[in-house]
Order: structure tokens, then sequence, then C-alpha cells
């Protein structure tokens, strides 16, 4: 992927939310700040605007000029922490944003003269905070604007993209739905539940809780589960699948995460090859003949 540096906005007063700690809030158990991060880790570096807290990577900290001065003025506060030719920014409220729309928006930059690109949501509209800049122009724009209005507190964001020539990618549908009030929290939660996503969802959590970076094919450890504890006993299904991370581990050890994952891969295919014999043996009982 082209390099790039991201920053990510976490302050503000989350009027809206009684004041609560929006970044800290958690969607499908992490954090929306960690969900965040967690779309841009292979940022050369990233930088958080907002309060210390802790994180599921290690970023850079730092705070606008006043607390509370606004977007534009913690995305100045931000962009004096990078180095790179790109800048990704994102604010830090977004559960459903997605590695494919980093991607878009770093690959639309890569047309010469474009000084940046920035999602639109469905209806059409600008998302300045689910963007990439190139950082010559977007430090230009802000040094002028804090030159023309004395500070960059207070400014609104349309101040600056106005001045910049960038491309608009569509967005996924939820890849800009942000988290402002409760009924948003309420919704992205139920959302994160639903049939069609929950496990993609809840191994994402645990891989993250677990601090561990493993593709493997979740298809091939519910089908062991499911022979397990069809062939065997239905306590077999946790168990076998715990053994087979085991082993995995074993094989894998001081190895890189794509052996890890063929390790899981062939543990799982032996252990779904014995499910199917016990099965078999069981089926034909243990009468003469019985291979």
């Amino acid at each position: 992927m082209t390099a790039y540096d991201a920053i990510v906005l976490a302050g503000g007063a989350a009027k809206r939310l009684g004041g609560a700690d929006k970044p800290g809030l958690r969607v499908g158990g992490r954090a929306l700040l960690d969900r965040v991060l967690a779309v841009c880790a292979d940022a050369g570096s990233t930088v958080v605007v907002g309060g210390r807290r802790p994180t599921v990577r290690p970023v850079t900290w730092t705070r606008e000029v006043p607390e509370g001065g606004g977007p534009l003025a913690a995305l100045g506060a931000g962009a004096r922490h990078t180095v790179a030719e790109r800048v990704l920014v994102l604010s830090a409220d977004l559960p459903f944003l997605g590695e494919a729309t980093v991607r878009s928006l770093l690959a639309a930059v890569e047309p010469a003269g474009r000084e940046g690109a920035l999602c639109t949501d469905q209806d059409g509209r600008d998302q300045p905070l689910v963007a990439v800049y190139r950082a010559e122009p977007l430090r230009r724009e802000l040094a002028l604007l804090a030159t023309e209005h004395g500070s960059l507190a207070g400014l609104p964001l349309r101040l600056l993209t106005a001045e910049l020539d960038l491309a608009r990618v569509p967005a996924d549908p939820m890849a800009s739905f942000d988290c402002d009030t409760w009924e948003d929290i309420a919704a992205a939660r139920a959302r994160i539940r639903e049939h069609g996503t929950v496990l993609d969802e809840w191994i994402t959590a645990v891989k993250n809780e677990l601090g561990i970076e493993l593709d493997v094919d979740t298809g091939v450890l519910l089908d062991l589960a499911r022979d397990a504890a069809h062939g065997v006993a239905r306590p077999a299904a946790p168990l076998t699948t715990f053994l087979v991370g085991y082993a995995a581990a074993l094989a894998s050890s001081g190895k890189s995460p794509e052996d890890a994952a063929e390790a899981v891969a062939e543990a799982s295919r032996k252990a779904t090859a014995l499910a199917l014999r016990w099965e078999e043996e069981t089926a034909a009982g243990s009468g003469p003949g019985t291979p």
C-alpha cells in the first residue's frame, strides 16, 4: 500500500452524548478509537489528537490549541507530527470504516495534480474527516487560514476543502457512519450483532484483544467444530479447536503469520479427518468386518 501517515481526531465535547468519552465507547467490544486505529495499522506513523488513553497500538499523542478549538485546529496540530507525503485523516467515531475505503482514498490521490481525496456519503455530502490529503498543500492551506483568521480555532473544515483540488470517492454506505448520539451507538451495536456479520466482528475483536495477527479460514474451523460435535460428542468441539490452535502455535513458533495460518489449516485438516474416522467407526459399530 502507498506510504502514508494517519491523523485521527479524537477530541471534541461530545455534547450530543452528554459529554461522554466518545472515543472510548465500545461497539462490538472494542473502543471506537481502537476500531479506527485498526484500519490504518500500516500507516508510517499515527497521530491521535485528543486526551491520552490506552489504545490497541502505539500512537503519537497531541492536542489542539486551544483545547476544544474544533476539527481544523486539531488537524493543524496533528499535521505537525507527520512526515509522509500523504496524510490519512479520520475521525475517531467511525465503527464501520474498512481498509478497502482507505485503499480507495489512497489510490484516488495517485493521479498527478490532485491534492487529496475525500469520501462522499450516499447523499453526496463530502466527508472531510474520511480523507487523504497531500501533505504539502494541506500544510500550505492550514498556514494560510491561520494567517488570515489569526488562528485555526473555531474555523469550519469547508474553508480548507474549498481551497484544495480533491477527488471524490463514493464510500460504502456504512463507511462514513459516525456515532454522534446514543441512538447512533445503539444502532451500531445492533448492526454488529446481525447474523451476516457477527462472526467476522467477533473474530476480529478476539484477535485484537489477544494481540494476534492471523488470517485463518473460519469456515474450516467451523466445519471442524461441527464434525467433532457430531461425530464424537458436543463438548469435543471447543476442546478440539483449542488443541488445533495449540498444535498450530507449536508448529509455527518463530515463523511468519502466513506460516501460522497454514499450520492452523494443516492441524484442522488432521483433526477433521480424525473426527470423520471416529464417526465412521461409531456408525459401523464394533461387529465383525468393521474396518
